[in-house]
């Protein structure tokens, strides 16, 4: 860098930072990457350790519904990734959707390490299995291990398909409507992977660990989790809205401008294809 240019940069930027509006975009994408793999990482430790009863009586009848701890800072994540995919673009969305998976498994590991070592609870000496107390349980860690091992599996397979597709419909309808419908592409593709990440975690840990389920039929718990997601992400509507208003003009960002180079790029290869530009 020249002295010139040197003089210029303001003198609370790091060198790497090449301006101050760089630095202001990649401190907000901090945070909403942060906030989505803090989320996450959230979900994954309380995931199934308590089943929350939001059951009600409706014209008469009841309505059970039964929703996992772990659920509640779910939407959150799924907000995420739709202000990342707005404001960054489709390749950094799923850099963090990729980035949450490594670390689920880093979870697992610190789990599975935690466990293995060794500690001062009492053995049986019989068996050199660990003592449960007069309520039949193990040390507290274990029980928690046991039950985030329980549903980890599910959690990674229902998460992994759910954030791919939310990123990937989400930019499907921003280009099908040229970057209008905000409303759109936000809702309809959080309502779809949430579709889809409610079933396959419920099936998945009824498979793996269906003792660590409220005693409910598996379609009543698919149903709760995805109408309390469902409820979360159509009131996330308006934040949404006033973030993103909010933020481009904040980040000086233009979200249509990844529309108008994929067009560039899609011409241009076509143009390579057909022998250069006529």
């Amino acid at each position: 860098m020249t002295e010139r240019h040197a003089a210029k940069r303001p003198p609370d930027l790091h060198p790497i930072e090449a301006s101050a509006l760089h630095a202001r975009r990649e401190r907000v994408f901090l945070v909403l990457a942060g906030l989505f793999l803090g989320s996450l990482t959230m979900l994954n430790i309380l995931g199934i350790t308590r089943f929350i009863d939001l059951s009600f009586e409706f014209a008469g009848l009841h309505v059970p519904m039964w929703v996992a701890i772990g659920v509640l800072p779910y939407p959150i994540t799924f907000l995420c990734t739709d202000f990342i995919s707005e404001l960054y673009g489709e390749k950094r969305a799923n850099g963090v959707v990729w980035t949450g998976l490594l670390l689920n498994l880093w979870v697992a590991l610190i789990l599975f390490v935690g466990g293995a070592a060794p500690g001062g609870e009492p053995l049986d000496p019989t068996t050199g299995e660990l003592v449960k107390d007069a309520a039949g349980r193990l040390p507290i860690f274990f029980e928690v291990k046991e039950l985030a091992f329980g549903a980890m599996f599910a959690s990674m397979v229902a998460y992994l398909v759910a954030q791919l597709v939310d990123v990937r419909l989400f930019h499907f309808w921003k280009k099908r409507t040229g970057g209008k419908h905000l409303w759109l592409r936000n809702n309809g593709s959080t309502l779809v992977s949430q579709l889809v990440d409610s079933t396959a975690v419920i099936l998945v840990t009824a498979w793996v660990a269906r003792e660590s389920l409220p005693d409910q039929p598996l379609l009543t718990l698919i149903l709760s989790g995805y109408v309390f997601k469902m409820v979360i992400a159509i009131i996330d509507t308006g934040p949404f809205y006033l973030g993103v208003r909010f933020l481009r003009g904040y980040l000086q960002i233009d979200p249509n401008a990844e529309l108008s180079a994929s067009s560039v790029d899609t011409k241009n290869t076509r143009d390579n294809k057909g022998g250069g530009v006529r």
